[in-house]
């Protein structure tokens, strides 16, 4: 006989999984055909690398935007509001983005794409942590995040072999689909005995102000700043870095970010393992960030004399950076049911909106002086060292039960 709780749960991990399937073919989708699309939009070959990082910029500076309207409502209205609103608005986006005619409509659709996808992770997360058990939560979360990864590695795979516009078309399909699953996703227990509760709930403002819970989230929003320096900088900018390490012949953007979101997705597997393992988030995340430093020197400075050596190279970086989903356990383990959507919502979504506010900078400011490796490497480094240090002033979570409130 399968229990009721089982039946509630299961239905919130497919539809959760699957969202974030489609959040990373969308999120990916324009690594791979960054190339293709702006040269069919008429932008030169000498200018594709800074109208794309700008492009991606605007992406995740939408999903900084959407992270915390969606991380409102989440504790506001219920998490299922937000999973219904953000499929809806990244669905529509991604559907138009396959009729963009200038770089100027592809900017906008990127931004509006970003704002709508910032809802789907953070937002079956928290679901998922109120409806688990405390001590196996992580492998809930596990299966959402290892199989949202292979989203890249399909979004690689129609980037490389059908026309750009109808590998964004698709998104906007397989997102429209996911409409009709989520209908039966229940609501959290958990969830609702908060709302009978009066107490403040989902107010960005108080969690940024308070002292206390500005600098937790503070803390574990940069414990995600390696993740996507490796994703935006280094995998991004695939062919610019192959050149500059003189390989012939170049390896394919899209088997690069292929490669690297596969092992992204055993990454992700490996650290929940540890995690239970050792029964520590920390712990974990530490290990990986030691795996990710070794990786980024690896990548820069060890030389591939093949295509087939530098995608060994990306699946170093990509197991190295896949610790993603205990991140997001440890965010939501660390607030109350009434801000906890807020913070889970938006923390994914502060790390990625940190490439286009800190890191991409920084590099675009170094690479002049300092070349395209070496400040990479600078910058890799310290994005790295920060977390590590970081994580030495976050107390430890694992096993907490989460039917409580947060109070200001």
């Amino acid at each position: 006989m399968v229990s009721h709780k089982y039946l509630s749960l299961l239905p919130a991990i497919i539809v959760s999984a699957l969202g974030y399937f489609v959040d990373l073919y969308d999120l990916l989708l324009f690594s791979v055909v960054r190339t293709t699309s702006l040269a069919d939009l008429g932008v030169g070959k000498d200018n594709i690398l800074n109208v794309g990082l700008n492009l991606l910029n605007w992406m995740l500076i939408g999903m900084m935007s959407g992270g915390i309207v969606w991380g409102i409502l989440g504790d506001k209205k219920g998490r299922l509001s937000v999973l219904f609103g953000s499929i809806l608005i990244y669905s529509v986006a991604n559907f138009l983005n396959g009729y963009a005619i200038s770089v100027d409509q592809y900017r906008v659709l990127r931004f509006v794409s970003g704002f709508g996808l910032a809802g789907e992770l953070g937002a079956g997360v928290t679901l998922i942590s109120e409806l688990m058990k405390p001590q196996k939560r992580g492998y809930g979360i596990m299966l959402v995040t290892a199989v949202g990864m292979f989203g890249a590695a399909f979004a690689a795979y129609i980037g490389q072999h059908y026309d750009w516009r109808f590998a964004y078309k698709l998104g906007g399909a397989m997102g429209s689909v996911l409409l009709f699953l989520r209908i039966s996703v229940k609501e959290s227990s958990v969830f609702k005995n908060a709302m009978a509760k009066e107490v403040t709930r989902g107010n960005f403002l108080n969690l940024i102000t308070h002292k206390n819970h500005a600098f937790k989230f503070a803390k574990l929003t940069i414990l995600g700043l390696p993740i996507f320096f490796v994703i935006g900088i280094l995998v991004t900018s695939t062919l610019e870095f192959a050149k500059e390490f003189g390989m012939q012949p170049l390896p394919a953007t899209g088997i690069a970010v292929m490669v690297t979101y596969i092992s992204i997705s055993i990454g992700d597997i490996l650290c929940t393992v540890v995690s239970q393992a050792l029964r520590s988030r920390k712990k974990a995340v530490l290990i990986f960030l030691l795996v990710t430093l070794f990786g980024i020197l690896f990548y820069l400075f060890y030389p591939a004399a093949s295509p087939f050596g530098y995608y060994i190279k990306c699946a170093v970086l990509g197991i190295g950076v896949g610790y993603l989903s205990i991140l997001v356990t440890f965010v939501a383990e660390n607030f109350g049911t009434n801000y906890r959507a807020t913070a889970t919502i938006a923390a994914p979504n502060f790390i990625r909106g940190l490439l286009p506010i800190a890191i991409s900078p920084v590099f675009l400011f170094l690479k002049p002086s300092l070349g395209l490796i070496n400040s990479a490497a600078v910058v890799g480094v310290i994005s790295v060292i920060i977390p590590v240090i970081t994580l030495l002033f976050l107390e430890e979570r694992f096993g907490i039960h989460l039917d409580w409130t947060d109070s200001f």
